[in-house]
């Protein structure tokens, strides 16, 4: 009989033992999360045309929709005219400021010819004076063409940059997806008016979720980014394989919309765990629990 009860005691401690060596899982319930995108009207005005519905999946590069460009067409037309204009205006001060500097080099020369003979008194003062004076005008018209040959260049410098501008207008007339996402939500039809820069569709990407959970301190040295862990589904059978993502390096106190083990004033760390979903099983905002073993 005392045989008996010692190999029993034994047995129980060989199962106590065990079970301090097993790990412990915590579980951490959350919501999955896609990428979401919200897409400007980066032109506003009247869409003239609506290619995608809720629902769609889109690739990156898709037309989601067209704006009417008719007015700035009709302001790109006036600047290219307006252009042409101080081109020929350009070519007209060229020839002006070549005729005055050319002016200016013949007096130049000639007023050195003339100071020349006037140290040698064969020529009068009132010459020489005459001739300075000239210069002296032919300098000022030279410098008043200069000023206006740059003030048109300046002027056709701006134009070019309205003309861009517009060009970049136009091409923003068509709204085209920034990224692969399916169309959650519309926010205006054809026919409507989009204000510049508001949202015209919003893309989330399902095909990798990220879901955000909160772990202890005391958790906290057995997580590493990169490593794998388990996701869980209502409805599915087997878990999604996961793995951590990032670890905030602040502790912080649990948000009231997050339940975790811990109590809810513990200070916790901010968790992010990405899951590749290609077959989109999980949808944006799906409840879901996080598998995670404390060794």
């Amino acid at each position: 009989m005392k045989r008996m009860l010692v190999g029993l005691l034994l047995g129980l401690g060989l199962a106590v033992s065990g079970c301090k060596e097993t790990s412990l899982e915590q579980v951490y319930t959350s919501v999955a999360q896609g990428t979401e995108v919200q897409v400007p009207a980066l032109t506003g005005g009247k869409i003239i045309a609506f290619m995608v519905e809720e629902g769609q999946e889109l690739a990156r590069g898709d037309v989601i929709a067209v704006v009417d460009t008719i007015d700035l067409v009709y302001q790109k037309e006036r600047l290219l005219a307006a252009r042409e204009e101080l081109a020929a205006q350009h070519q007209l001060m060229r020839t002006r400021l070549d005729q005055a500097l050319s002016r200016q080099s013949y007096l130049e020369e000639k007023y050195r010819r003339i100071e020349a003979l006037f140290r040698q008194n064969t020529t009068s003062r009132q010459q020489l004076d005459d001739l300075a004076n000239q210069l002296d005008q032919a300098r000022l018209s030279s410098q008043s063409a200069r000023q206006q040959f740059q003030s048109i260049a300046a002027k056709q410098k701006q134009i070019d940059a309205q003309l861009k501008t517009i060009a970049k207008k136009i091409k923003d007339a068509r709204i085209i997806a920034p990224s692969t996402g399916m169309v959650s939500q519309k926010y205006f039809e054809a026919g409507e008016a989009a204000p510049p820069l508001s949202p015209v569709v919003e893309l989330i990407d399902l095909s990798r979720m990220k879901i955000k959970i909160y772990i202890s301190e005391a958790m906290l040295p057995h997580m590493r980014p990169g490593e794998a862990v388990e996701v869980r589904v209502d409805g599915l059978e087997t878990t999604l394989p996961s793995m951590i993502a990032w670890i905030s390096p602040k502790a912080e106190f649990t948000p009231k919309s997050i339940l975790t083990p811990e109590t809810r004033t513990t200070l916790v760390y901010a968790v992010t765990v990405q899951v590749d979903n290609p077959e989109r099983i999980l949808k944006h905002g799906m409840p879901v629990e996080v598998l995670l073993e404390k060794q």
